[in-house]
């Protein structure tokens, strides 16, 4: 029982810290390669936001980027980027050059555009890329991976967990890319730290149940776990829902309401959970909320520009991976909650704080995402 305490207690721990890093979309940049009958091009989009913290662009430091402060330092962002990607074609070498960066808007964020020509010895058959942009500075951030060749297109993540990957250029088989698609799905839900505080929210009080006007423990594991059912199902169904229909293009809402409908989203559930309205139907507000929650998972895929002949293959895997990321935390939290749900430590320290904590994160969350201010230090 108390390594089961000191085990919950470091995850506690662990999440009230490292969350505030990632309130907000993750570090990402958009690295696109493509194989004609005559080259290889590409083109990296990567965000000022990191590229000022990396190297300075805001010279006047106003704390605004303009464009032609972005202009003077064209050469020396061409040259922070080209460092840190390495491409071989079939083991040799191949030469990157730059071309005229433009700027383009993401969900979150001017970004700058670098145009590229890779050029490798001869027509390659196997690529093998080495990424390392930011990797001294932010061990989250990830290039998102956008490779077409023969007619088709698949796509991978690129980073500290897997900086160096190797892609055949003849045509890809289909469950590979199902597989890259569920990986990225599992790895977005697990840095998703608002995401996850939601679903602690909705699962702290599962191994409790509402009598007598106060929680109390749960009398046996499987009402506990029949609670978590219908709050992961109506969560997933809804999220799915969502994702499908803003990948598809088919519903396109801005990503600032997004992500502040996503931390207001938090804050009630945690508030729910101090002052329970919906202490009995728990899943109602967990598929109403999934559907905000969906928007948030679609902006990667929307970001990656898949073409259509992926769009299925891409949801699917997508959410795949989202849900298998889901189905970790709960096999992790769910017994362990259970084990000392009749302990003063859970009831009052894991319970009561931990909801309050999250309430006051994902409040300050809020306030910046909707009224654009800086609250957090990090």
């Amino acid at each position: 029982m108390n390594l089961a305490l000191r085990w919950l207690a470091w995850c506690a721990a662990s999440i009230w810290l490292a969350a505030p890093a990632l309130a907000h979309k993750p570090s990402d940049s958009y690295l696109s390669i493509t194989q004609t009958a005559t080259a290889l091009t590409g083109q990296w989009d990567i965000a000022l936001r990191d590229l000022d913290f990396a190297i300075g662009l805001d010279a006047d430091g106003n704390g605004e980027i303009t464009w032609g402060e972005v202009r003077s330092h064209h050469a020396d962002i061409a040259a922070y980027a080209l460092a840190r990607l390495a491409v071989e074609g079939d083991g040799q070498p191949c030469v990157l050059r730059a071309g005229e960066q433009l700027i383009d808007q993401h969900t979150d964020g001017a970004y700058t555009v670098i145009p590229l020509q890779l050029n490798c010895p001869s027509a390659p058959a196997q690529l093998r890329l080495t990424y390392r942009l930011f990797a001294d500075i932010d061990p989250q951030h990830r290039g998102l991976l956008r490779l077409e060749a023969q007619g088709q297109s698949r796509a991978a993540v690129l980073g500290p967990n897997a900086p160096t990957q190797a892609f055949d250029l003849a045509q890809p088989s289909r469950f590979g890319q199902f597989i890259d698609y569920a990986r990225e799905g599992v790895w977005h839900i697990w840095i998703g730290y608002d995401h996850i505080l939601f679903l602690l929210s909705l699962l702290l009080p599962a191994v409790l149940a509402w009598r007598a006007a106060r929680w109390q423990p749960a009398e046996n594991f499987r009402d506990a776990f029949v609670d978590v059912l219908k709050i992961v199902t109506a969560f997933t169904l809804a999220h799915s829902i969502t994702l499908s229909l803003a990948t598809l293009g088919l519903i396109s809402l801005p990503s600032r309401w997004v992500e502040s409908a996503i931390a207001a989203s938090v804050v009630l559930a945690a508030l729910n959970n101090l002052w329970p309205l919906f202490h009995g139907r728990r899943w109602t507000m967990a598929f109403a909320f999934g559907l905000i929650h969906g928007f948030g998972f679609a902006s990667v895929l929307a970001d990656l520009g898949l073409p259509q002949g992926t769009l299925a293959l891409a949801l699917v895997g997508f959410n795949v991976g989202v849900e298998l990321g889901q189905l970790a935390i709960v096999a992790a939290f769910l017994p362990l909650a259970f084990m000392l749900r009749d302990t003063r430590f859970y009831q009052r320290g894991v319970f009561v704080g931990g909801s309050a904590a999250i309430a006051v994160l994902a409040a300050l969350w809020f306030a910046e995402r909707a009224f654009e201010l800086k609250l957090l230090a990090f």
